[in-house]
Protein backbone atom coordinates (compact mmCIF):
# COMPACT_ATOMS: atom_id res chain seq x y z
CA UNK A 1 0.00 0.00 0.00
CA UNK A 2 1.03 3.33 -0.66
CA UNK A 3 0.38 6.94 0.40
CA UNK A 4 1.83 10.17 0.25
CA UNK A 5 4.54 8.51 -1.65
CA UNK A 6 4.86 6.19 1.52
CA UNK A 7 5.38 2.78 0.79
CA UNK A 8 3.52 0.80 3.89
CA UNK A 9 3.91 -2.90 4.01
CA UNK A 10 1.05 -5.51 4.64
CA UNK A 11 -0.39 -6.19 7.85
CA UNK A 12 -4.15 -7.80 8.77
CA UNK A 13 -6.96 -5.33 8.07
CA UNK A 14 -10.21 -5.02 9.59
CA UNK A 15 -12.29 -7.45 7.84
CA UNK A 16 -15.26 -4.64 7.71
CA UNK A 17 -12.65 -1.78 6.69
CA UNK A 18 -10.02 -2.50 4.53
CA UNK A 19 -9.33 0.72 3.96
CA UNK A 20 -7.79 1.59 7.74
CA UNK A 21 -3.89 2.25 7.64
CA UNK A 22 -2.48 2.17 11.29
CA UNK A 23 -0.59 5.26 11.61
CA UNK A 24 1.94 3.74 13.70
CA UNK A 25 2.94 1.62 10.60
CA UNK A 26 2.59 4.72 8.54
CA UNK A 27 5.21 6.56 10.89
CA UNK A 28 7.74 4.22 11.09
CA UNK A 29 8.08 3.55 7.26
CA UNK A 30 7.92 7.64 6.85
CA UNK A 31 11.03 7.70 9.14
CA UNK A 32 12.61 4.79 7.77
CA UNK A 33 12.26 6.20 4.20
CA UNK A 34 13.17 10.08 5.33
CA UNK A 35 16.48 8.93 6.50
CA UNK A 36 18.27 11.26 8.77
CA UNK A 37 19.88 14.55 6.25
CA UNK A 38 16.66 16.47 7.36
CA UNK A 39 16.25 16.98 11.31
CA UNK A 40 12.87 19.28 12.50
CA UNK A 41 12.23 19.44 16.18
CA UNK A 42 8.79 20.22 17.82
CA UNK A 43 7.98 21.48 20.79
CA UNK A 44 4.72 21.62 22.96
CA UNK A 45 4.46 23.87 25.73
CA UNK A 46 1.43 23.56 28.08
CA UNK A 47 0.66 25.19 31.89
CA UNK A 48 3.06 25.47 34.61
CA UNK A 49 5.89 25.63 31.54
CA UNK A 50 5.47 21.98 30.85
CA UNK A 51 7.04 21.16 27.45
CA UNK A 52 6.97 18.03 25.54
CA UNK A 53 9.84 17.90 22.79
CA UNK A 54 10.08 15.05 19.40
CA UNK A 55 13.30 15.63 17.66
CA UNK A 56 12.60 13.91 14.33
CA UNK A 57 13.02 13.70 10.13
CA UNK A 58 11.30 14.41 7.15
CA UNK A 59 12.56 14.18 3.79
CA UNK A 60 13.20 17.63 2.82
CA UNK A 61 12.37 17.78 -1.20
CA UNK A 62 9.66 19.09 -3.43
CA UNK A 63 8.15 15.59 -4.65
CA UNK A 64 7.85 14.69 -0.65
CA UNK A 65 6.85 17.72 0.73
CA UNK A 66 3.08 16.66 0.98
CA UNK A 67 4.12 13.47 2.80
CA UNK A 68 6.42 15.87 5.36
CA UNK A 69 3.78 17.49 5.80
CA UNK A 70 1.29 14.89 6.60
CA UNK A 71 3.94 13.76 8.64
CA UNK A 72 4.29 16.30 10.64
CA UNK A 73 1.04 17.76 11.46
CA UNK A 74 -0.65 14.42 12.37
CA UNK A 75 2.36 14.17 15.20
CA UNK A 76 1.82 17.33 15.95
CA UNK A 77 -1.92 17.11 16.63
CA UNK A 78 -0.72 13.55 18.93
CA UNK A 79 1.21 15.69 21.02
CA UNK A 80 -1.29 18.07 21.72
CA UNK A 81 -4.25 16.00 22.64
CA UNK A 82 -1.88 13.59 24.69
CA UNK A 83 0.00 16.35 26.48
CA UNK A 84 -2.26 19.72 26.07
CA UNK A 85 -0.96 22.92 25.02
CA UNK A 86 -1.36 26.48 23.80
CA UNK A 87 1.94 26.99 21.84
CA UNK A 88 4.00 24.74 19.01
CA UNK A 89 7.74 25.07 18.41
CA UNK A 90 9.18 24.74 15.14
CA UNK A 91 12.55 24.13 13.78
CA UNK A 92 14.59 23.17 11.40
CA UNK A 93 12.32 23.66 8.22
CA UNK A 94 10.29 27.29 7.56
CA UNK A 95 8.54 25.33 5.20
CA UNK A 96 7.64 23.13 7.96
CA UNK A 97 6.51 25.85 10.32
CA UNK A 98 4.50 27.96 7.53
CA UNK A 99 2.51 24.99 6.89
CA UNK A 100 1.51 24.42 10.69
CA UNK A 101 0.89 27.80 11.30
CA UNK A 102 -1.73 28.01 9.14
CA UNK A 103 -3.35 25.05 9.40
CA UNK A 104 -3.65 26.04 13.47
CA UNK A 105 -5.61 29.26 12.83
CA UNK A 106 -9.01 30.43 12.72
CA UNK A 107 -9.24 29.70 9.16
CA UNK A 108 -6.91 26.86 9.05
CA UNK A 109 -7.71 22.94 8.67
CA UNK A 110 -7.05 22.84 12.74
CA UNK A 111 -9.22 25.65 13.54
CA UNK A 112 -11.20 23.26 15.98
CA UNK A 113 -7.46 23.01 17.97
CA UNK A 114 -6.47 26.32 17.87
CA UNK A 115 -9.92 27.08 19.37
CA UNK A 116 -9.88 24.52 21.75
CA UNK A 117 -6.60 24.72 23.07
CA UNK A 118 -6.37 28.48 23.67
CA UNK A 119 -9.67 28.16 25.63
CA UNK A 120 -8.51 25.49 27.78
CA UNK A 121 -5.08 27.12 28.31
CA UNK A 122 -6.93 30.83 28.64
CA UNK A 123 -4.68 31.85 26.18
CA UNK A 124 -4.32 32.91 22.03
CA UNK A 125 -3.05 29.76 20.86
CA UNK A 126 0.31 30.28 18.55
CA UNK A 127 3.18 28.29 16.45
CA UNK A 128 6.47 29.89 16.34
CA UNK A 129 9.45 29.25 14.66
CA UNK A 130 13.06 28.78 16.27
CA UNK A 131 16.48 27.99 15.26
CA UNK A 132 17.54 24.38 16.01
CA UNK A 133 19.57 24.20 18.96
CA UNK A 134 16.97 27.12 20.11
CA UNK A 135 13.92 24.58 20.64
CA UNK A 136 13.00 24.57 24.95
CA UNK A 137 13.83 21.33 27.16
CA UNK A 138 11.44 18.72 27.84
CA UNK A 139 9.87 19.71 31.29
CA UNK A 140 7.71 17.56 33.44
CA UNK A 141 5.10 18.31 35.91
CA UNK A 142 4.11 14.80 37.44
CA UNK A 143 2.91 14.67 40.85
CA UNK A 144 2.05 11.44 43.20
CA UNK A 145 -1.39 11.50 43.70
CA UNK A 146 -3.89 8.35 45.18
CA UNK A 147 -3.49 5.45 46.67
CA UNK A 148 -3.73 7.05 50.35
CA UNK A 149 -5.81 5.64 52.61
CA UNK A 150 -5.14 7.62 55.97
CA UNK A 151 -8.18 9.29 57.91
CA UNK A 152 -11.72 10.28 57.06
CA UNK A 153 -11.70 10.96 53.30
CA UNK A 154 -15.00 11.30 50.59
CA UNK A 155 -14.18 10.56 47.22
CA UNK A 156 -16.69 12.04 44.37
CA UNK A 157 -17.03 11.01 40.72
CA UNK A 158 -18.95 13.30 38.63
CA UNK A 159 -20.75 11.66 35.78
CA UNK A 160 -22.25 12.95 32.70
CA UNK A 161 -25.78 10.47 33.96
CA UNK A 162 -25.21 9.75 37.37
CA UNK A 163 -23.07 11.46 40.40
CA UNK A 164 -21.93 8.67 42.59
CA UNK A 165 -20.11 9.55 46.24
CA UNK A 166 -18.02 7.37 48.91
CA UNK A 167 -17.38 7.94 52.58
CA UNK A 168 -14.00 5.94 53.37
CA UNK A 169 -12.16 5.72 56.63
CA UNK A 170 -8.57 4.43 56.75
CA UNK A 171 -9.09 2.60 53.73
CA UNK A 172 -12.88 1.23 54.05
CA UNK A 173 -15.63 1.98 52.45
CA UNK A 174 -18.33 3.16 55.02
CA UNK A 175 -21.20 4.33 52.61
CA UNK A 176 -21.47 4.28 48.66
CA UNK A 177 -24.63 6.42 47.15
CA UNK A 178 -25.37 6.98 43.37
CA UNK A 179 -27.88 9.63 42.46
CA UNK A 180 -29.16 9.85 39.40
CA UNK A 181 -28.61 13.79 37.69
CA UNK A 182 -28.59 15.55 34.57
CA UNK A 183 -26.00 18.19 34.53
CA UNK A 184 -25.21 17.72 30.43
CA UNK A 185 -28.77 19.16 29.52
CA UNK A 186 -28.54 21.91 32.84
CA UNK A 187 -28.14 25.44 31.90
CA UNK A 188 -28.02 27.51 35.93
CA UNK A 189 -24.80 26.00 37.17
CA UNK A 190 -26.49 26.01 40.69
CA UNK A 191 -27.86 22.60 39.76
CA UNK A 192 -24.61 21.35 39.46
CA UNK A 193 -23.25 23.14 42.57
CA UNK A 194 -26.38 21.62 44.69
CA UNK A 195 -26.23 18.37 43.27
CA UNK A 196 -22.17 18.26 44.37
CA UNK A 197 -22.57 19.72 47.82
CA UNK A 198 -25.67 17.04 48.43
CA UNK A 199 -23.46 14.25 48.06
CA UNK A 200 -20.62 15.97 50.00
CA UNK A 201 -22.82 16.46 53.18
CA UNK A 202 -24.40 12.63 52.43
CA UNK A 203 -21.21 11.34 53.02
CA UNK A 204 -20.20 13.19 56.04
CA UNK A 205 -23.18 12.46 58.08
CA UNK A 206 -21.83 9.03 57.87
CA UNK A 207 -17.99 9.96 59.58
CA UNK A 208 -17.01 11.38 62.36
CA UNK A 209 -15.04 14.24 60.77
CA UNK A 210 -13.94 15.37 57.23
CA UNK A 211 -9.95 15.63 56.87
CA UNK A 212 -9.92 15.61 52.78
CA UNK A 213 -12.04 15.29 49.57
CA UNK A 214 -11.29 13.42 45.91
CA UNK A 215 -13.16 14.29 43.17
CA UNK A 216 -13.34 12.52 39.85
CA UNK A 217 -15.01 14.05 36.74
CA UNK A 218 -15.29 14.00 33.11
CA UNK A 219 -13.85 17.03 31.55
CA UNK A 220 -10.31 18.96 30.96
CA UNK A 221 -8.63 19.38 34.53
CA UNK A 222 -5.81 21.72 35.11
CA UNK A 223 -4.58 22.34 38.75
CA UNK A 224 -8.03 21.05 40.09
CA UNK A 225 -9.76 23.56 38.01
CA UNK A 226 -12.14 22.44 35.22
CA UNK A 227 -11.73 24.01 31.94
CA UNK A 228 -13.60 22.02 29.68
CA UNK A 229 -16.26 19.61 30.24
CA UNK A 230 -19.32 18.16 28.99
CA UNK A 231 -21.01 17.67 32.19
CA UNK A 232 -21.34 21.77 31.66
CA UNK A 233 -22.06 22.07 28.06
CA UNK A 234 -25.24 23.85 28.48
CA UNK A 235 -23.76 26.10 30.83
CA UNK A 236 -22.76 29.76 29.04
CA UNK A 237 -19.55 30.28 28.46
CA UNK A 238 -19.48 33.55 30.58
CA UNK A 239 -20.32 32.05 33.50
CA UNK A 240 -17.54 30.13 33.85
CA UNK A 241 -15.21 31.83 35.29
CA UNK A 242 -17.33 32.77 38.35
CA UNK A 243 -19.45 29.74 38.61
CA UNK A 244 -17.94 26.84 36.79
CA UNK A 245 -14.31 26.68 37.10
CA UNK A 246 -13.46 26.17 40.67
CA UNK A 247 -17.03 24.59 41.21
CA UNK A 248 -15.51 21.90 42.94
CA UNK A 249 -12.56 23.96 45.52
CA UNK A 250 -15.79 25.89 46.30
CA UNK A 251 -18.39 23.05 47.02
CA UNK A 252 -15.62 21.45 49.08
CA UNK A 253 -14.16 24.55 51.04
CA UNK A 254 -17.90 25.92 51.19
CA UNK A 255 -19.20 22.39 53.40
CA UNK A 256 -16.16 21.99 55.25
CA UNK A 257 -13.36 24.69 54.97
CA UNK A 258 -10.12 24.44 53.90
CA UNK A 259 -9.49 21.11 53.94
CA UNK A 260 -6.99 18.96 51.14
CA UNK A 261 -8.85 18.93 48.08
CA UNK A 262 -7.61 16.71 44.54
CA UNK A 263 -9.70 17.31 41.07
CA UNK A 264 -8.59 14.46 38.51
CA UNK A 265 -9.64 13.57 35.01
CA UNK A 266 -12.19 10.35 35.06
CA UNK A 267 -9.63 8.61 33.13
CA UNK A 268 -6.40 9.34 35.24
CA UNK A 269 -9.04 8.20 38.41
CA UNK A 270 -9.58 4.86 36.60
CA UNK A 271 -5.95 4.57 36.35
CA UNK A 272 -5.36 5.26 39.52
CA UNK A 273 -8.30 2.59 40.63
CA UNK A 274 -6.45 0.08 38.11
CA UNK A 275 -3.00 0.61 39.97
CA UNK A 276 -4.52 0.07 43.12
CA UNK A 277 -5.77 -2.92 41.54
CA UNK A 278 -3.29 -4.45 40.03
CA UNK A 279 -0.54 -3.63 42.26
CA UNK A 280 2.09 -1.45 40.25
CA UNK A 281 2.20 1.38 38.35
CA UNK A 282 2.54 2.37 34.77
CA UNK A 283 -1.30 2.04 33.95
CA UNK A 284 -3.10 3.00 30.61
CA UNK A 285 -6.74 2.70 31.21
CA UNK A 286 -8.98 3.34 28.08
CA UNK A 287 -12.69 3.38 28.22
CA UNK A 288 -14.54 3.21 24.98
CA UNK A 289 -18.19 4.24 25.66
CA UNK A 290 -19.87 7.76 24.19
CA UNK A 291 -16.34 8.56 23.69
CA UNK A 292 -12.51 7.35 23.63
CA UNK A 293 -11.48 8.60 27.15
CA UNK A 294 -7.91 7.82 28.65
CA UNK A 295 -6.28 8.15 32.16
CA UNK A 296 -2.32 7.38 32.51
CA UNK A 297 -0.20 6.39 35.46
CA UNK A 298 3.32 6.49 34.36
CA UNK A 299 6.14 4.08 36.08
CA UNK A 300 6.93 6.34 39.62
CA UNK A 301 3.02 6.41 40.24
CA UNK A 302 2.29 9.93 39.09
CA UNK A 303 -0.16 10.94 37.10
CA UNK A 304 1.50 13.41 34.33
CA UNK A 305 -0.82 16.36 34.50
CA UNK A 306 -1.20 15.21 30.70
CA UNK A 307 -4.54 15.36 29.01
CA UNK A 308 -4.97 12.12 27.55
CA UNK A 309 -7.88 12.89 25.16
CA UNK A 310 -7.12 9.98 22.82
CA UNK A 311 -10.66 10.42 20.87
CA UNK A 312 -8.56 13.40 19.02
CA UNK A 313 -5.50 11.52 18.38
CA UNK A 314 -4.67 10.22 14.81
CA UNK A 315 -4.72 6.45 14.39
CA UNK A 316 -6.00 5.88 10.79
CA UNK A 317 -3.55 7.31 7.64
CA UNK A 318 -6.75 6.45 5.37
CA UNK A 319 -7.69 9.84 3.47
CA UNK A 320 -11.15 8.08 3.01
CA UNK A 321 -11.02 7.74 6.92
CA UNK A 322 -14.64 8.79 8.85
CA UNK A 323 -14.52 12.14 9.73
CA UNK A 324 -15.72 13.16 13.70
CA UNK A 325 -18.18 15.72 13.30
CA UNK A 326 -17.05 17.64 15.97
CA UNK A 327 -13.50 18.45 15.45
CA UNK A 328 -14.16 18.07 11.86
CA UNK A 329 -10.74 15.86 11.45
CA UNK A 330 -10.82 12.94 10.23
CA UNK A 331 -9.23 9.56 11.33
CA UNK A 332 -9.05 9.90 15.09
CA UNK A 333 -9.86 7.69 17.84
CA UNK A 334 -13.47 8.56 18.46
CA UNK A 335 -14.52 6.76 15.40
CA UNK A 336 -12.36 3.49 16.00
CA UNK A 337 -12.45 2.82 19.88
CA UNK A 338 -16.36 4.21 20.95
CA UNK A 339 -19.62 3.44 20.36
CA UNK A 340 -19.05 5.58 17.10
CA UNK A 341 -17.39 2.84 15.74
CA UNK A 342 -19.84 0.26 16.10
CA UNK A 343 -22.57 2.18 14.67
CA UNK A 344 -19.53 3.13 12.06
CA UNK A 345 -19.41 -0.78 11.02
CA UNK A 346 -22.43 -2.11 11.31
CA UNK A 347 -23.11 -0.93 7.60
CA UNK A 348 -20.73 -2.70 6.34
CA UNK A 349 -21.72 -5.72 8.46
CA UNK A 350 -24.98 -6.11 7.19
CA UNK A 351 -26.69 -4.83 10.25
CA UNK A 352 -29.56 -1.44 9.73
CA UNK A 353 -29.56 0.26 12.95
CA UNK A 354 -33.02 2.43 12.52
CA UNK A 355 -31.84 6.51 12.14
CA UNK A 356 -34.29 7.28 15.13
CA UNK A 357 -32.20 5.18 17.97
CA UNK A 358 -30.06 7.32 19.79
CA UNK A 359 -26.12 6.27 19.57
CA UNK A 360 -26.33 4.36 22.67
CA UNK A 361 -29.68 2.52 21.73
CA UNK A 362 -27.71 1.16 18.49
CA UNK A 363 -24.96 -0.09 20.82
CA UNK A 364 -27.83 -2.31 21.91
CA UNK A 365 -28.95 -3.23 19.58
CA UNK A 366 -25.38 -4.44 18.02
CA UNK A 367 -24.73 -5.94 22.11
CA UNK A 368 -27.87 -8.33 22.16
CA UNK A 369 -26.99 -9.39 18.50
CA UNK A 370 -23.47 -10.02 19.39
CA UNK A 371 -25.04 -11.77 22.94
CA UNK A 372 -27.07 -14.66 20.98
CA UNK A 373 -24.42 -15.26 18.55
CA UNK A 374 -24.55 -13.10 15.47
CA UNK A 375 -22.19 -13.25 12.80
CA UNK A 376 -22.53 -9.90 11.41
CA UNK A 377 -22.34 -8.32 15.16
CA UNK A 378 -18.45 -11.00 16.04
CA UNK A 379 -17.44 -8.83 12.50
CA UNK A 380 -18.12 -5.51 13.77
CA UNK A 381 -15.92 -6.14 17.21
CA UNK A 382 -13.65 -8.60 15.30
CA UNK A 383 -12.72 -5.11 13.44
CA UNK A 384 -12.95 -3.40 16.26
CA UNK A 385 -10.05 -6.09 17.88
CA UNK A 386 -7.90 -5.36 14.55
CA UNK A 387 -7.85 -1.46 15.34
CA UNK A 388 -7.03 -1.72 18.39
CA UNK A 389 -4.07 -4.66 17.85
CA UNK A 390 -2.51 -1.85 15.54
CA UNK A 391 -2.97 0.78 17.78
CA UNK A 392 -1.75 -0.49 20.98
CA UNK A 393 2.11 -0.03 19.79
CA UNK A 394 1.43 3.52 18.90
CA UNK A 395 0.26 3.74 22.22
CA UNK A 396 2.92 1.98 23.92
CA UNK A 397 5.49 4.36 22.07
CA UNK A 398 3.80 7.73 23.50
CA UNK A 399 3.34 6.27 27.16
CA UNK A 400 6.12 3.18 27.71
CA UNK A 401 2.61 1.69 29.78
CA UNK A 402 3.25 -1.75 31.38
CA UNK A 403 -0.73 -2.65 31.46
CA UNK A 404 -3.60 -1.11 29.38
CA UNK A 405 -6.96 -1.66 31.05
CA UNK A 406 -10.08 -1.65 28.99
CA UNK A 407 -12.92 -0.20 30.34
CA UNK A 408 -16.41 1.27 28.79
CA UNK A 409 -19.70 -0.03 27.71
CA UNK A 410 -18.08 -1.30 24.11
CA UNK A 411 -15.88 -3.70 26.06
CA UNK A 412 -19.08 -5.21 28.16
CA UNK A 413 -19.90 -8.93 27.30
CA UNK A 414 -18.76 -10.85 24.72
CA UNK A 415 -17.92 -8.12 22.20
CA UNK A 416 -15.68 -6.80 24.14
CA UNK A 417 -13.81 -10.44 24.99
CA UNK A 418 -13.74 -11.07 21.08
CA UNK A 419 -12.19 -7.04 21.03
CA UNK A 420 -9.52 -7.98 23.40
CA UNK A 421 -8.63 -11.60 21.82
CA UNK A 422 -8.42 -10.05 18.30
CA UNK A 423 -6.43 -7.72 19.86
CA UNK A 424 -4.13 -9.82 21.26
CA UNK A 425 -4.04 -11.74 17.78
CA UNK A 426 -2.99 -9.25 16.01
CA UNK A 427 -0.18 -7.85 18.63
CA UNK A 428 1.41 -11.49 19.21
CA UNK A 429 1.68 -11.54 14.77
CA UNK A 430 2.69 -8.20 14.01
CA UNK A 431 4.10 -6.38 17.22
CA UNK A 432 5.43 -9.08 18.95
CA UNK A 433 8.09 -6.73 20.83
CA UNK A 434 5.58 -4.76 22.03
CA UNK A 435 3.24 -7.88 22.99
CA UNK A 436 5.94 -9.00 25.19
CA UNK A 437 5.71 -5.65 27.36
CA UNK A 438 2.79 -5.08 27.90
CA UNK A 439 -0.62 -6.49 29.92
CA UNK A 440 -3.68 -5.95 28.27
CA UNK A 441 -6.50 -6.49 30.16
CA UNK A 442 -10.06 -6.20 30.77
CA UNK A 443 -11.48 -5.37 34.51
CA UNK A 444 -11.45 -7.93 37.46
CA UNK A 445 -13.37 -7.71 40.58
CA UNK A 446 -11.14 -6.51 42.36
CA UNK A 447 -11.09 -3.17 40.55
CA UNK A 448 -15.04 -3.48 40.30
CA UNK A 449 -14.60 -3.25 44.25
CA UNK A 450 -12.37 -0.19 44.14
CA UNK A 451 -14.75 1.85 42.35
CA UNK A 452 -14.42 5.00 40.80
CA UNK A 453 -15.56 7.40 43.71
CA UNK A 454 -13.97 5.18 46.28
CA UNK A 455 -10.59 5.69 44.51
CA UNK A 456 -11.05 9.07 44.32
CA UNK A 457 -11.21 9.37 47.76
CA UNK A 458 -7.33 8.39 48.24
CA UNK A 459 -6.11 11.19 45.80
CA UNK A 460 -5.13 14.20 48.17
CA UNK A 461 -2.18 13.94 50.56
CA UNK A 462 -3.73 14.68 53.89
CA UNK A 463 -1.27 17.07 55.77
CA UNK A 464 0.07 16.36 59.40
Amino acid sequence: MNIFGIEILEYRRPRLDDGFIPIHLFNRSFISSAGTKNPVGIAVESEDGQIEVVNTYIHGTDEMKEADCYYIERLSKTMLWMKGGFRIYVSGNRDIYEYLKEAYSPAGSRAFDYEFMGTTYSQSFEVLYVESGELPKAKDNRKHVGGHTDGCRIGFDAGGSDRKVSAVIDGESVYSEETVWHPKVTEDPSYHYEGITAALREAAAHMPRVDAVGVSTAGIVINNRIMQASLFNKVPRELWKEHVNDIYIDAVHDVFGDIPIEVANDGDVSAVAGVMSIGEPGVLGIAMGTSEAAGFVDGDGCITGWLNELAFVPVDASENAMIDEWSGDIGCGVKYFSQDSVIKLAPASGIDLEGELTPAEKLKVVQALMEDGDERAANIYESIGVYLGHTLPYYYDLYGMKHVLLLGRVMSGKGGDLILKTAKEVLDSEYPEVAAKINVQLPDEKFRRVGQSAAAAGLPVIKK
